[in-house]
């Protein structure tokens, strides 16, 4: 009797299961289907996808039994994408870049969250929506949005939004800033890859303003520049997303006595996993390069470049189930107001970079 029970348990969970599949498969079919069609862009896959997603579900609509998968895509395997992040980014790069590039990183962030925080009180924005434009301008664009989201509790709505708002002025910059910074910097390759590092959003956009610069002015200086830049600043995630879950919880002393201050509450746990893999990368590549070879860098390429990879695949799935969350008449209560404040902040982020690579980085990398 209490096998035949037992069985019966085992088969009532395993038909749960195959239930609960049944119900994810459409949804995430139907997002790794749009983010593999989007990794054909040249430009990289997020906004793309997202596009997509957004025709699909206004044109078409997204039947019931396509949400549950959505939502798997647009919450699970979006933390994990930005987990994946960190193996990206090792703390080295910060002396890599050596001291011209800090002191502007930390300005550029810095003038962004201030202004982008005026502006949202000037255009009256949702407070979600206004953090969510501030760190994808002052950080890393969509990957910063990605990762600030889900911390902030913000909806598909003001996510989708926002990486509109981003990767609009985002594009413009890369048509615009290489030949902005030639015109600004009298050739320096080296300074105009600063100033590309600090002053596009998204890291897919800065490494394109580097290879336009590259390729139409013979300069492969700037593109390392502007891609080793870009990683340092990227790094600030680790500092600002903290930050961010501070100041949107308004954790304080009343907070402090009543929560017990759990660190899982300042830090979810794919921040954590951002932290440790950044910490991995960090170590594997010491490893690399230690006397005695600990590490083969054939093994640790191969696997930094499949984590990498497999973080942009999970991001691709997101934005897209982003896309498929979102029904723009649902936008339609934020107006213009949200891109208002991208374009000044973005514009205030391309001033201030100008200004402090002329004024920090000339002297401190040695330009004539």
């Amino acid at each position: 009797m209490a096998i035949s029970d037992a069985w019966r348990d085992q088969t009532a969970s395993g038909y749960a299961l195959l239930e609960r599949a049944g119900g994810l498969a459409p949804g995430l079919a139907l997002a790794v289907s749009i983010a593999a069609l989007a990794s054909a862009a040249p430009l990289g896959p997020i906004l793309l996808a997202i596009l997509l997603g957004l025709a699909l579900r206004n044109a078409i609509g997204l039947p019931p039994a396509y949400q549950a998968g959505v939502q798997l895509a647009a919450g699970p395997i979006l933390r994990v994408g930005v987990a994946l992040l960190g193996i990206q980014l090792s703390l080295r790069t910060l002396a890599g870049l050596g001291l011209a590039g800090v002191p502007v990183v930390v300005s550029c962030i810095a003038a962004a969250l201030l202004l982008a925080a005026c502006m949202t009180r000037a255009f009256g924005l949702p407070r979600r929506l206004g953090l969510l434009v501030a760190v994808g301008t002052a950080i890393c664009g969509n990957a910063a949005i990605a990762a600030v989201a889900p911390v902030i509790g913000a909806d598909e709505d003001e996510t989708s939004y926002a990486v509109g708002t981003i990767t609009l002025f985002g594009l413009i910059a890369l048509c615009i800033h290489p030949f902005v910074a030639r015109a600004l910097f009298d050739g320096d390759a080296r300074l105009a890859g600063l100033f590309l590092g600090t002053a596009i959003h998204d890291t897919a956009q800065v490494a394109g303003a580097g290879l336009l610069y590259a390729e139409h002015y013979g300069a492969p200086v700037a593109l390392e520049t502007a891609t080793l830049t870009k990683l340092v600043r990227n790094l600030f995630m680790v500092a600002v997303i903290p930050l961010i879950a501070l100041l949107h919880r308004g954790v304080g002393p009343r907070a402090r006595a009543t929560s017990g201050w759990p660190l899982r509450r300042l830090l979810p746990a794919f921040v954590w996993g951002f932290l440790a893999l950044a910490l991995v990368r960090t170590l594997g590549d010491r490893a690399v390069e230690g006397s005695g070879g600990s590490l083969d860098s054939a093994t640790w390429t191969a696997a930094v470049r499949l984590a990498s990879a497999a973080s942009t695949a999970c991001l691709a799935v997101a934005m897209a189930a982003i896309g498929l969350s979102t029904r723009l008449d649902r936008l339609r209560r934020l107006g213009l107001a949200p891109l208002g404040a991208g374009l000044a902040t973005a514009l205030t982020v391309g001033i201030v970079s100008a200004a402090l690579v002329r004024l920090l980085a000339w002297r401190m990398l040695g330009a004539p």
